[in-house]
């Protein structure tokens, strides 16, 4: 499995820490930076790797800036994209689980890395329920613009 990575300054070093623990675990990432902790505008990072999860060339994407909110919204202004700002486990869970959430946001300097960690392999273990989810999916894909 691929997953897409993009964040800017605030979320460099949990991006790094969440790479390392991704590539222990047998994911392949492909990273889109930022590459320091030099100020960047996250648009510039965070919507390759939603593009990349939307066109097929990776298979999830997970995001970081400071409060993950900026970073998200940019997201989800691709078409295909459903990402869920996650703090805490119940709402990586239930991202995959309810929402079907492709790409996860996290706001470093609101989660540790820990934390981050935690909630992302309970997202990546999780699966799409299906059943009463089915129709409010495709009642959030119909707001989708052509």
């Amino acid at each position: 499995m691929k997953i897409s990575l993009g964040t800017d300054h605030a979320g460099y070093s949990h991006k790094e820490a969440v790479k390392h623990h991704l590539e222990q675990k047998g994911y392949e990432v492909v990273d889109f930076g930022t590459d320091s902790t030099e100020s960047v505008d996250y648009p510039d990072f965070v919507g390759p790797a939603a593009e990349a999860v939307a066109q097929g060339s990776t298979d999830l994407g997970v995001i970081f800036g400071g409060s993950g909110n900026g970073e998200a919204m940019t997201a989800n202004k691709v078409r295909g994209v459903r990402c869920a700002v996650c703090w805490n486990l119940e709402t990586g869970r239930l991202a995959k689980q309810h929402n079907k959430a492709n790409v996860i946001s996290f706001g470093a300097r609101q989660t540790p890395i820990e934390d981050c960690l935690g909630i992302l392999d309970a997202w990546l273990a999780a699966e799409f329920e299906g059943g009463r989810h089915v129709a409010r999916l495709e009642k959030m894909q119909a707001y989708e613009q052509e």
